[in-house]
């Protein structure tokens, strides 16, 4: 069996540690934690905007390193209120219609696109299992360009559709299915959608939630990431 690789950023991670190793490869945002590693999307210094994410070359540095499953973190906003801020999803399928089409060079650009169902599976059976928090189990994330938030107006279409709104779960997960990487996610829902809740969505708002998520989040993972490592 190959590695584990976490995919995050600093607030779903925390600050990368200075001492952990850096394998050989670009781009160089890997780091190696022994039973298994983490690959920080926005870059060691969180600089890189969503849009400008190099997801192939993220996919296939870590399949350079062994790597034979993907376990991806992301901060979301929920479409609907029935999925409230503070909720763990495993999203079930996705929409990225009008992204810049993903081509990991070695791979097939060919592929039939979506999560891996038994990783999947096996994510959400130790997540209940270990987490210690409630997690969701299903949902249409849908992926936009960013790195702005979506208005009231996008929203309102956005909901007739999915679930949950990003702007890197589907084309890293396709990068994933190119590279022939076993991809699973968590979402993280840190704020309503623009126009979802009663009142105007703010940036304060949004990352005292995410503030507070992301404590949970790592504490959840230091109990499944040992589990879905082995």
């Amino acid at each position: 069996m190959g590695r584990l690789a976490v995919v995050g950023k600093h607030q779903t991670l925390g600050p990368p540690d200075p001492d952990a190793p850096r394998p050989d490869v670009v781009p160089r945002d890997v780091l190696d934690l022994g039973d298994h590693l983490v690959l920080y999307r926005h870059g060691l210094d969180d600089a890189v905007l969503a849009h400008r994410v190099d997801h192939a070359a993220h996919l296939r540095a870590l399949a350079s390193l062994g790597c034979d499953r993907v376990l991806a973190l992301s901060s979301v906003g929920s479409l609907h209120r029935a999925l409230p801020v503070g909720a763990f999803v495993v999203p079930s399928d996705f929409q990225a219609l009008d992204q810049v089409p993903v081509v990991a060079d070695g791979g097939s650009p060919h592929v039939v696109p979506g999560f891996t169902p038994g990783w999947r599976a096996r994510l959400v059976e130790a997540w209940r299992a270990r987490a210690g928090e409630p997690i969701v189990d299903g949902g249409v994330y849908w992926q936009t360009n960013g790195p702005r938030f979506e208005t009231p107006a996008e929203v309102r279409f956005l909901a007739a559709f999915a679930d949950l709104v990003g702007m890197t779960v589907a084309s890293e997960c396709v990068a994933a299915n190119q590279t022939g990487l076993a991809y699973a996610a968590v979402c993280v829902v840190d704020n309503l959608g623009n126009g979802v809740a009663d009142q105007p969505l703010t940036l304060e708002e949004l990352e005292r939630a995410a503030a507070g998520n992301a404590t949970r989040l790592r504490r959840a993972l230091e109990r499944v990431v040992p589990e879905l490592a082995a």
